[in-house]
Protein backbone atom coordinates (compact mmCIF):
# COMPACT_ATOMS: atom_id res chain seq x y z
CA UNK A 1 0.00 0.00 0.00
CA UNK A 2 1.27 3.50 -1.22
CA UNK A 3 1.56 6.43 1.22
CA UNK A 4 -1.12 8.41 -0.31
CA UNK A 5 -3.14 5.03 -1.19
CA UNK A 6 -6.65 6.46 -1.67
CA UNK A 7 -6.12 10.50 -0.57
CA UNK A 8 -7.52 12.41 -3.53
CA UNK A 9 -5.11 15.21 -4.99
CA UNK A 10 -6.46 18.12 -6.76
CA UNK A 11 -3.08 19.83 -8.42
CA UNK A 12 -2.79 23.11 -10.08
CA UNK A 13 0.38 24.36 -11.98
CA UNK A 14 1.15 21.55 -14.66
CA UNK A 15 2.29 23.04 -17.62
CA UNK A 16 3.90 20.60 -19.75
CA UNK A 17 5.97 16.99 -18.47
CA UNK A 18 9.03 19.37 -16.99
CA UNK A 19 6.85 21.12 -14.63
CA UNK A 20 7.20 20.23 -10.73
CA UNK A 21 3.75 19.89 -10.63
CA UNK A 22 3.55 16.97 -12.81
CA UNK A 23 6.67 15.40 -10.74
CA UNK A 24 4.77 15.36 -7.78
CA UNK A 25 1.61 14.31 -9.63
CA UNK A 26 3.71 11.04 -10.92
CA UNK A 27 4.51 10.46 -7.76
CA UNK A 28 1.05 10.86 -5.77
CA UNK A 29 0.11 8.67 -8.58
CA UNK A 30 2.88 6.11 -7.44
CA UNK A 31 1.69 6.25 -3.93
CA UNK A 32 -1.50 5.30 -4.81
CA UNK A 33 -3.63 8.64 -4.98
CA UNK A 34 -6.34 9.68 -7.27
CA UNK A 35 -6.00 12.86 -9.09
CA UNK A 36 -7.31 15.78 -10.21
CA UNK A 37 -5.84 18.44 -12.16
CA UNK A 38 -6.96 21.94 -13.37
CA UNK A 39 -5.74 24.09 -16.59
CA UNK A 40 -6.13 27.64 -17.50
CA UNK A 41 -6.32 28.24 -21.55
CA UNK A 42 -6.80 25.81 -24.60
CA UNK A 43 -2.82 26.23 -25.14
CA UNK A 44 -2.51 24.80 -21.82
CA UNK A 45 -4.81 22.33 -21.71
CA UNK A 46 -3.30 20.40 -25.28
CA UNK A 47 -0.42 19.49 -22.97
CA UNK A 48 -1.64 18.77 -19.96
CA UNK A 49 -4.78 17.07 -21.28
CA UNK A 50 -2.51 13.93 -22.18
CA UNK A 51 -0.67 13.98 -19.42
CA UNK A 52 -3.33 13.85 -16.88
CA UNK A 53 -4.68 10.39 -19.29
CA UNK A 54 -1.32 9.09 -18.73
CA UNK A 55 -1.83 9.09 -15.21
CA UNK A 56 -5.94 8.17 -15.42
CA UNK A 57 -6.70 10.96 -13.62
CA UNK A 58 -10.38 11.08 -12.46
CA UNK A 59 -11.14 14.92 -13.18
CA UNK A 60 -9.48 17.75 -15.59
CA UNK A 61 -10.70 21.00 -14.25
CA UNK A 62 -10.38 24.26 -16.51
CA UNK A 63 -9.79 26.79 -13.76
CA UNK A 64 -8.05 30.61 -14.25
CA UNK A 65 -7.11 31.74 -10.26
CA UNK A 66 -7.44 35.09 -10.98
CA UNK A 67 -11.07 33.78 -11.45
CA UNK A 68 -13.25 33.77 -7.98
CA UNK A 69 -16.31 32.01 -9.65
CA UNK A 70 -13.92 29.77 -12.18
CA UNK A 71 -12.55 28.77 -8.86
CA UNK A 72 -15.55 28.27 -6.82
CA UNK A 73 -17.11 26.10 -9.57
CA UNK A 74 -13.71 23.64 -10.04
CA UNK A 75 -14.22 23.19 -6.58
CA UNK A 76 -18.16 22.25 -7.17
CA UNK A 77 -16.36 19.83 -9.58
CA UNK A 78 -14.65 18.70 -7.13
CA UNK A 79 -17.29 17.91 -4.39
CA UNK A 80 -20.03 16.31 -6.31
CA UNK A 81 -17.05 14.13 -7.79
CA UNK A 82 -15.48 12.75 -5.05
CA UNK A 83 -17.70 14.41 -1.78
CA UNK A 84 -14.42 15.88 -0.79
CA UNK A 85 -10.76 16.85 -0.97
CA UNK A 86 -7.05 15.75 0.72
CA UNK A 87 -4.32 17.41 -1.01
CA UNK A 88 -4.20 20.66 -2.47
CA UNK A 89 -1.04 21.23 -4.66
CA UNK A 90 -0.82 24.83 -5.56
CA UNK A 91 2.16 25.20 -8.34
CA UNK A 92 1.73 28.43 -9.87
CA UNK A 93 3.46 31.82 -9.99
CA UNK A 94 3.57 34.48 -12.91
CA UNK A 95 4.78 37.76 -13.26
CA UNK A 96 4.79 39.57 -17.30
CA UNK A 97 8.56 38.88 -18.73
CA UNK A 98 9.97 42.41 -18.63
CA UNK A 99 9.88 42.71 -14.71
CA UNK A 100 12.06 39.58 -14.64
CA UNK A 101 14.97 41.86 -16.07
CA UNK A 102 16.55 44.82 -14.98
CA UNK A 103 16.20 46.78 -12.10
CA UNK A 104 13.80 46.41 -9.57
CA UNK A 105 13.42 50.00 -8.75
CA UNK A 106 11.25 50.06 -12.31
CA UNK A 107 8.79 47.32 -11.24
CA UNK A 108 5.24 48.73 -12.55
CA UNK A 109 2.49 48.87 -10.09
CA UNK A 110 0.47 46.46 -12.90
CA UNK A 111 3.13 44.06 -13.07
CA UNK A 112 3.06 43.87 -9.36
CA UNK A 113 -0.36 43.76 -8.66
CA UNK A 114 -0.10 41.16 -11.39
CA UNK A 115 2.55 38.85 -9.81
CA UNK A 116 1.14 38.77 -6.48
CA UNK A 117 -2.43 38.26 -7.14
CA UNK A 118 -1.88 35.01 -9.62
CA UNK A 119 1.49 33.89 -7.50
CA UNK A 120 0.25 34.68 -3.66
CA UNK A 121 -3.25 35.41 -3.39
CA UNK A 122 -3.96 32.65 -5.80
CA UNK A 123 -2.87 30.40 -2.79
CA UNK A 124 -5.29 31.66 -0.39
CA UNK A 125 -8.33 31.81 -2.88
CA UNK A 126 -7.88 28.08 -3.10
CA UNK A 127 -7.34 27.04 0.12
CA UNK A 128 -10.46 29.01 1.19
CA UNK A 129 -12.61 26.73 -1.06
CA UNK A 130 -10.85 23.54 -0.26
CA UNK A 131 -11.15 23.63 3.47
CA UNK A 132 -14.75 22.91 4.04
CA UNK A 133 -13.82 19.51 1.09
CA UNK A 134 -10.72 18.85 3.83
CA UNK A 135 -13.50 18.53 6.65
CA UNK A 136 -12.32 15.20 8.65
CA UNK A 137 -9.51 14.28 6.68
CA UNK A 138 -5.49 15.23 7.56
CA UNK A 139 -6.00 18.13 4.97
CA UNK A 140 -2.46 18.83 3.08
CA UNK A 141 -1.86 21.95 1.29
CA UNK A 142 1.33 22.63 -0.12
CA UNK A 143 2.72 24.94 -2.19
CA UNK A 144 5.86 25.87 -4.56
CA UNK A 145 8.37 28.52 -3.19
CA UNK A 146 11.88 29.51 -4.57
CA UNK A 147 14.82 31.47 -1.91
CA UNK A 148 14.11 34.61 -3.93
CA UNK A 149 11.78 35.27 -1.75
CA UNK A 150 13.91 35.20 1.32
CA UNK A 151 17.27 36.55 -0.32
CA UNK A 152 17.89 38.99 -3.17
CA UNK A 153 18.29 37.13 -6.84
CA UNK A 154 19.28 38.84 -9.71
CA UNK A 155 15.96 39.68 -12.10
CA UNK A 156 14.42 37.84 -9.86
CA UNK A 157 13.02 40.90 -9.09
CA UNK A 158 9.18 41.32 -8.40
CA UNK A 159 8.78 37.72 -8.03
CA UNK A 160 10.87 37.94 -5.18
CA UNK A 161 8.66 39.75 -3.01
CA UNK A 162 5.41 37.62 -4.54
CA UNK A 163 7.75 34.41 -3.06
CA UNK A 164 7.80 36.58 -0.07
CA UNK A 165 4.52 37.15 0.75
CA UNK A 166 3.12 33.51 -0.47
CA UNK A 167 5.24 32.16 2.43
CA UNK A 168 3.90 35.12 4.73
CA UNK A 169 1.16 33.49 3.70
CA UNK A 170 1.49 29.85 4.41
CA UNK A 171 2.08 30.76 8.16
CA UNK A 172 -0.96 32.82 8.40
CA UNK A 173 -3.00 30.25 6.42
CA UNK A 174 -1.81 26.95 8.62
CA UNK A 175 -2.48 29.13 11.81
CA UNK A 176 -5.75 29.69 10.28
CA UNK A 177 -6.56 26.04 9.26
CA UNK A 178 -4.78 24.34 12.08
CA UNK A 179 -7.76 23.35 14.10
CA UNK A 180 -9.55 22.38 11.34
CA UNK A 181 -6.85 19.96 11.09
CA UNK A 182 -5.53 21.15 7.85
CA UNK A 183 -1.20 21.22 7.60
CA UNK A 184 0.18 24.14 5.00
CA UNK A 185 3.31 23.77 4.03
CA UNK A 186 5.53 25.24 1.47
CA UNK A 187 8.41 23.59 -1.01
CA UNK A 188 11.06 25.81 -1.68
CA UNK A 189 12.77 23.92 -4.53
CA UNK A 190 16.71 25.19 -5.61
CA UNK A 191 16.38 25.93 -9.59
CA UNK A 192 15.12 23.76 -11.76
CA UNK A 193 15.03 24.08 -15.96
CA UNK A 194 10.70 24.77 -16.06
CA UNK A 195 8.82 26.97 -18.35
CA UNK A 196 8.45 29.64 -15.39
CA UNK A 197 12.76 29.43 -14.72
CA UNK A 198 12.97 30.25 -18.42
CA UNK A 199 11.57 33.85 -18.18
CA UNK A 200 13.96 34.74 -15.44
CA UNK A 201 17.26 36.61 -17.01
CA UNK A 202 20.42 35.12 -15.89
CA UNK A 203 18.78 31.34 -14.94
CA UNK A 204 21.22 29.72 -16.36
CA UNK A 205 24.08 31.57 -14.50
CA UNK A 206 22.26 31.29 -10.91
CA UNK A 207 21.95 27.94 -12.00
CA UNK A 208 25.07 27.62 -12.30
CA UNK A 209 26.48 29.35 -9.18
CA UNK A 210 23.82 27.03 -6.88
CA UNK A 211 25.69 23.47 -8.07
CA UNK A 212 28.68 24.97 -7.45
CA UNK A 213 28.19 26.29 -4.24
CA UNK A 214 25.54 24.10 -2.85
CA UNK A 215 26.91 21.34 -0.11
CA UNK A 216 26.01 18.36 -2.56
CA UNK A 217 27.92 20.26 -5.19
CA UNK A 218 24.78 20.08 -7.77
CA UNK A 219 21.14 21.51 -8.34
CA UNK A 220 18.20 19.44 -8.03
CA UNK A 221 15.46 17.82 -9.80
CA UNK A 222 12.21 17.84 -9.98
CA UNK A 223 11.74 13.91 -8.68
CA UNK A 224 13.65 15.06 -5.59
CA UNK A 225 10.84 17.81 -4.83
CA UNK A 226 8.26 15.42 -5.33
CA UNK A 227 9.82 13.15 -3.23
CA UNK A 228 9.54 16.04 -0.32
CA UNK A 229 5.72 16.25 -1.75
CA UNK A 230 4.58 12.72 -0.91
CA UNK A 231 6.15 12.98 2.71
CA UNK A 232 4.34 16.46 3.64
CA UNK A 233 1.08 15.09 2.34
CA UNK A 234 1.60 11.94 3.64
CA UNK A 235 0.71 11.03 7.42
CA UNK A 236 4.76 11.09 8.27
CA UNK A 237 4.50 14.73 8.13
CA UNK A 238 0.72 14.81 10.51
CA UNK A 239 2.78 16.82 13.29
CA UNK A 240 4.01 19.59 10.32
CA UNK A 241 2.33 22.91 9.30
CA UNK A 242 3.55 26.47 8.22
CA UNK A 243 6.98 25.54 7.30
CA UNK A 244 9.20 26.26 4.47
CA UNK A 245 11.07 23.18 3.14
CA UNK A 246 14.10 23.32 1.66
CA UNK A 247 15.38 21.17 -1.09
CA UNK A 248 18.42 22.82 -2.59
CA UNK A 249 20.82 20.57 -2.21
CA UNK A 250 21.26 22.83 0.91
CA UNK A 251 22.62 25.89 -0.91
CA UNK A 252 20.18 27.77 1.19
CA UNK A 253 22.61 27.51 5.07
CA UNK A 254 25.49 28.84 2.48
CA UNK A 255 26.62 32.21 3.77
CA UNK A 256 29.31 33.35 1.33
Amino acid sequence: MGLLEGKRAFIFGVANDKSIAWAIAQAFHQEGAKLAFSYSGESVAKRVIPLAESLGAELLIPCDVRNDAEIAQAFTVVKESWGGLDILIHSIAFAPKDELKGSFVNTTREGFATALDISAYSLIALAREAAPLMTGSDGSIITLTYYGGQKVFPNYNVMGVAKAALEMSVRYLAAAMGPDGIRVNAISAGPIKTLAAAGVGGFNQIAGHVAEKAPLRRNICQDEVAGAAVYLASPLARGVTGEVHFVDSGYNVIGL
